[in-house]
């Protein structure tokens, strides 16, 4: 495995202890600890959903382009959905901040510009993978 994609996938494991703290975060607002209207929550349930699924993506992309031994800057695609990984959730929690909010604010855009990364990783990763595969054959 390339160096830079062990210590990417290694502080990205190391991000898994925020997301669990996030998730008392989010237990404590969902059993009434503190206090939050139906939109903050939720979505911060969906935000912390988004965190850990999109992390867990984020690594088996790594792994997957590592075990099709892709190489130059193709092999780093799945940085596209770590990141998404981090904007996503980041646009559900950022865009219901404040006191009662009854709308999401201009903050949603991060979710939206984190969609539009993870589609073009996806795509890259997938297309990366498929050509590399038929050129093996």
């Amino acid at each position: 495995m390339h160096p830079i994609t062990l210590i990417i996938t290694g502080a990205t494991v190391l991000t898994v202890v925020t997301i669990a703290f996030g998730g008392t975060f989010v237990l404590r607002v969902v059993t009434g600890g503190h206090p939050a209207n139906d939109l903050q929550k939720s979505f911060f349930r969906a935000g912390h959903a988004h965190a850990g699924v999109l992390v867990t993506l984020g690594l088996v992309c790594a792994l997957l382009l590592t075990a099709g031994d892709v190489t130059g800057p193709w092999s780093h695609a799945y940085i596209g959905v770590l990141a998404a990984a981090i904007l996503i959730p980041a646009g559900f929690f950022l865009s219901v901040l404040g006191h009662d909010p009854r709308r999401p604010g201009p903050l949603i855009a991060l979710l939206w510009t984190g969609a539009a990364v993870l589609t073009l990783s996806l795509l890259t990763v997938g297309l990366v993978l498929i050509t590399t595969g038929v050129a093996g054959l």
